[in-house]
């Protein structure tokens, strides 16, 4: 989708705005190849029309593949399907960050399982990993049967299926809510190898609760995390299951950590309280992109949430969705490397 930001300003007082494309299983796919060097596509549907045509541009900076982007023909108003948009305010302080969707009857949301060749994707052309989510569930009743096909087809040939959780009640609020959304997870995450979210993502949209919680604690219970991803790996039969831990102190300030549960024992990355924030969406989704390059690249699992949580913190201190660290920045935060100026 097209992400417009009001920059300083607040969506309903804003005179002008930038774009960036964004979306989270894009910014996964988007941080693998512009930050960790592996080839990564996109599935979607866009109209076609000049907002999707400059979708197209930002995705070709970003080098993601396009190759199976579904172009559908654009009515001149956007009856029959239109390109999503999200206004995003980042906050400040006190002030909260805003999001507000724009997304109604995109062509992202009238995919069906028969448009695309899954046997070809995972088959011949070998891909060896297929990520995506509960916000791409979420969007219309069809496309959690689009996620399941190509889940199935992933798994028939040998793929990694990760699925990000990522509840948004906005999106689910006219699709049953979040009774709708738990029915949706149940039936998905059985065919989920890497599964990921954060503590409102296992609460709502699978109904787990982080043990010893309450609104008085503050999310970053690592240890509350440990024994939630235990369960969850004991009732799915995910191999792994990852959390990113926040703790909003403002706007500008969070707590910031994950922990990840695989092969029985659980991996706790680096906690860094305080973390300053520039922009905090897709900070989970570069971890997740983060956690995935350590996987698929034969990384130890300690070393993986690791790398994930440091490319989520980086990708925090910069505009937009999407990351714009590079390499050698993840690994020297995961050394300890200082903000000192690089010269």
């Amino acid at each position: 989708m097209l992400r417009l930001d009001p920059g300083e300003r607040r969506v309903a007082t804003a005179r002008s705005f930038a774009v960036c494309e964004g979306g989270g299983e894009y910014n996964v796919a988007r941080g693998l190849r512009r930050c960790f060097g592996l080839r990564a596509g996109l599935i979607t549907a866009f109209a076609d029309n000049p907002v999707g045509r400059l979708l197209e541009d930002l995705i070709l900076q970003g080098g993601v593949d396009q190759s199976l982007v579904k172009w559908v023909p654009y009515d001149g108003v956007g009856r029959a399907a239109r390109n999503g948009l999200n206004f995003t305010e980042r906050g400040f302080g006190v002030r909260a960050p805003l999001g507000c969707s724009d997304r109604g009857h995109t062509a992202v949301s009238q995919l069906r399982p028969g448009d695309f060749d899954w046997e070809e994707i995972f088959g011949r052309w070998g891909a060896r990993w297929f990520h995506t989510g509960g916000i791409f569930c979420a969007l219309s009743d069809s496309t959690p049967a689009v996620a399941a096909a190509a889940m199935r087809a992933a798994r028939r040939h040998g793929a990694i299926v990760s699925y990000d959780l990522n509840y948004r009640e906005s999106l689910w609020r006219a699709q049953g809510g979040q009774k709708r959304a738990q029915e949706v997870n149940g039936e998905l995450v059985p065919l989920v190898d890497v599964l990921v979210g954060n503590e409102e993502d296992y609460t709502a949209a699978l109904g787990f609760s982080v043990p010893g919680a309450d609104e008085h604690l503050t999310r970053f219970d690592a240890d509350g995390f440990e024994r939630m991803l235990e369960t969850v790996a004991k009732r799915f039969p995910v191999r792994a299951a990852a959390a990113t831990l926040r703790r909003a102190v403002t706007a500008s300030r969070n707590d910031w950590g994950a922990v990840l549960y695989m092969e029985g024992k659980c991996y706790r990355a680096s906690e860094r309280p305080g973390l300053e924030i520039l922009d905090r969406v897709g900070g989970g989704d570069s971890f997740a992109s983060g956690l995935i390059y350590g996987l698929l690249t034969g990384r130890e699992p300690q070393c993986a949430v690791e790398c994930g949580a440091a490319h989520g913190a980086l990708a925090m201190t910069t505009p937009g969705d999407t990351s714009m660290a590079t390499l050698p920045e993840v690994l020297n935060l995961m050394k300890g490397v200082g903000a000192r100026i690089a010269r």
